[in-house]
């Protein structure tokens, strides 16, 4: 009985068997009893070891294959499914419509497109960013010449359309379609171009002029974006050539001032257009923007579906004068000097939210890319399976989706990351006077997923170290006046939160599925159409209002022509003439598909659309 009682204070627990022994006066247990009781402790002290020597074998796992701890055993996302490609969109087949392909491809259309595009080029429509306003700063009557040229060389366009000018430069021009419940197609251009500064012009291959030599026309605003305009042009000169007859009402809508932020032009012209048909009242808008790019062995199309924000900063320091014979340890240029330092010593950090379209890019390139890198994508597929509430690593880590992207060089890095650029600075008037006021204007372009305020919060913070250390007053973003003996912030006119991002969900009905099956069809089934960003800022910035649904696409291609966006702005500007009569050819077929489609968003914009009153 006794040993009957030991087995049981063995098999309960410790307070029990305490409690029995006390109540039973019970000696010791015997020697067999108490190697029961450590056999048992043993065993359990082995399950424990042999769960922790399996947790840690997971991690060990997860380290080794670079993968967070929960998602070691779970299949990869299809990638393809997150990048759905609709087919190639041809319109419905007429015999009439149809011949403008093999006019558009043929050599009489080349060699007049090159002669409108090179005489385009020609005459200098040139912003400045001292402009005065418009008709008391003679600088912006040379549109006047170039609108002569457009009525010249496209008559049957100026005959047949309303013609409209809006704040007396911006060009808008309206076919009416028959169904006034389908929302408008709204395609857009710039008129104007950045100066060619004049000590360059030797540095340049052909002049720039118009220059054509067999491939490219050269000149400022060749790429940007006279061949833009003129392509819209020859595409509505060319439908009414064929009769075509849009159920659709086709707007095309010109700015003069982009290169200075469009503050005359396009915000004119946008106001103008909302007033017509109402808030949402446009289907679609394609204006400037990215085009093609061939990376991980894929060649894509990246309209541009997301801008990133815009802020200019400028920083002045007030500080005494006095001869220079007789200094001050720190003058305002030599503090100002520290501050840009410190601004520069620290980026912005580089974070991709899902939200922005390069995200959806790397999906793309993870489904559709036989070389897309092998380490991109496992952290892709890490980020697609997680989940705050549960996600665990063995490691604290940033956002190393980011930081892997960008090592692919600054051109992405900047997708992905808030810039900063000190582009403009002043101070001092003389050698022999201290300089008692410096300034310096910081561009900055904010990152999807934040805004102006991680600018003005980091700059305050940094202003407000260096006032301290050398006693001066901090007026940080307060609009308040410049005073001496401080530091003042303020931000520019042009100040910009980044843009609404376009849904772009090509499994669905929708303006982005349009665009992106007409890619397909002008270019073939290889190309991937995915959505892109843009790191500067168009006259679309005006347009939000208008529609959900803006694009931001060059969509002229020419796999001989690598020269893409880098020639903008710079020596050698050029366009090569096939990416100009490919983007006739694809705006021909996207207003005939635009003109098929039917969305829901379609249905009457609310507004009367009465063209009957202009604007001058």
């Amino acid at each position: 009985m006794a040993d009957n009682m030991y087995e049981k204070l063995e098999t309960a627990s410790a307070k029990t068997r305490e409690a029995m022994a006390d109540r039973q006066h019970l000696s010791p247990p015997p020697t067999h009893a108490r190697q029961n009781r450590m056999r048992i402790a043993t065993r359990e002290t082995s399950c424990w070891y042999i769960l922790w020597g399996f947790v840690l074998a997971l991690c060990g796992l997860s380290i080794l294959v670079d993968r967070p701890l929960l998602f070691v055993f779970l299949r990869e996302p299809d990638f393809k499914d997150q990048c759905t490609q609709p087919e190639p969109h041809f319109p419905a087949k007429n015999e009439d419509l149809d011949k403008l392909v093999d006019i558009i491809e043929g050599d009489a259309f080349r060699n007049a497109s090159v002669d409108r595009l090179s005489r385009a080029v020609q005459i200098k429509t040139e912003s400045f960013d001292d402009m005065g306003e418009v008709g008391r700063d003679p600088r912006w009557e040379v549109f006047f010449k170039f609108h002569g040229f457009l009525a010249l060389t496209f008559p049957l366009i100026h005959e047949k359309l309303q013609v409209e000018k809006v704040n007396t430069h911006g060009l808008l021009y309206t076919w009416k379609g028959s169904d006034d419940s389908l929302k408008p197609t709204l395609l857009m251009a710039h008129q104007d171009t950045v100066p060619v500064p004049p000590e360059t012009i030797g540095s340049w291959t052909h002049p720039p002029c118009g220059a054509y030599d067999g491939k490219y026309v050269w000149g400022r605003g060749a790429a940007d974006c006279k061949n833009t305009l003129i392509a819209l042009l020859e595409t509505l000169q060319l439908l009414l050539e064929a009769n075509f007859q849009p159920k659709r009402t086709i707007i095309l809508s010109f700015g003069f001032d982009e290169e200075v932020s469009g503050r005359r032009g396009a915000s004119a012209l946008s106001a103008f257009l909302q007033e017509r048909y109402g808030k949402d009242g446009v289907a679609v808008i394609v204006d400037e923007g990215a085009g093609f790019e061939e990376t991980w062995g894929t060649l894509f199309a990246k309209p541009g579906t997301a801008e990133k924000g815009y802020v200019d900063v400028k920083i002045t320091v007030r500080m005494p004068g006095g001869h220079s014979s007789i200094p001050s340890d720190h003058t305002s240029i030599g503090v100002l000097s520290e501050l840009i330092t410190k601004i520069e010593s620290e980026q912005y950090p580089t974070r991709l939210v899902e939200e922005n379209p390069y995200y959806s890019q790397l999906q793309c390139g993870a489904g559709y890319s036989d070389n897309f890198p092998k380490k991109l994508k496992k952290l892709l597929a890490d980020n697609a399976f997680k989940k705050p509430s549960f996600f665990l690593t063995c490691r604290n880590k940033p956002d190393r989706l980011a930081l892997e992207a960008a090592k692919q060089g600054p051109a992405i890095k900047y997708l992905m990351q808030t810039s900063q650029a000190v582009d403009v600075i002043s101070g001092g008037i003389k050698t022999n006077a201290l300089p008692e006021r410096a300034t310096v204007t910081v561009n900055h372009r904010i990152n999807i997923g934040e805004t102006t305020k991680i600018v003005t919060d980091r700059l305050t913070s940094i202003g407000d170290e260096i006032a301290k250390k050398y006693n001066l007053t901090l007026h940080a973003f307060d609009d308040s006046q410049e005073e001496p003996n401080s530091i003042h912030l303020s931000s520019t006119v042009n100040k910009l939160e980044v843009a609404p991002i376009t849904p772009a969900d090509g499994s669905t009905n929708s303006p982005f599925t349009t665009l992106a099956g007409t890619v397909r069809a002008v270019y073939g089934k290889n190309v991937i159409v995915t959505p892109g960003i843009m790191t500067g800022n168009t006259d679309t910035r005006f347009y939000w209002n208008l529609t959900r649904h803006i694009f931001r696409f060059a969509p002229g291609y020419d796999a001989d022509d690598e020269v893409g966006l880098g020639k903008i702005h710079t020596v050698d500007e050029r366009v090569s003439v096939l990416n100009h009569v490919h983007t006739v050819r694809w705006f021909v077929t996207f207003v005939r598909n635009m003109d098929e489609a039917r969305f829901d968003t379609d249905g009457g914009s609310g507004k009367s659309d009465d063209l009957g009153v202009g604007s001058d």
